[in-house]
């Protein structure tokens, strides 16, 4: 059974830098891919970050040069890191693994960007 353990949102002021952590909870079977999809109030999910299990990553325009993803293959964990951080990031960012061409997500973390 996929139980994926988001952490790491919270309140940080424009400029600022957070770092979202995803765990893999349970599942013996490797992900071919992992990443982030975040929603904002009002607005369709979009994709911000993957990485496939291989190590190759894609990003959304918005947050390249930004925000950098990376894995821990052995933890079964990914991570977001969030630099120069805008208030039009904030949203509810969820974690999701493909596993046999499903997809398994987490309850979502709140990032809120706001002086």
């Amino acid at each position: 059974q996929v139980h994926l353990v988001e952490s790491g949102g919270g309140l940080v002021q424009p400029g600022g830098s957070l770092e979202l952590s995803c765990v893999d909870f349970g599942s013996i079977f490797s992900s071919t891919a992992m990443g982030w999809y975040r929603q904002a109030p009002g607005k369709e999910r979009e994709l911000v970050a993957s990485i496939t299990s291989g190590g190759d990553t894609k990003y959304v325009d918005s947050v390249k040069g930004r925000f950098t993803i990376s894995g821990d293959n052995a933890k079964n964990t990914i991570y977001l890191q969030m630099n120069k951080l805008k208030p039009e990031d904030t949203a509810v960012y969820y974690c999701y693994t493909v596993k046999y061409d499903l997809y398994y997500w987490g309850q979502g973390t709140q990032v809120t960007v706001s002086s």
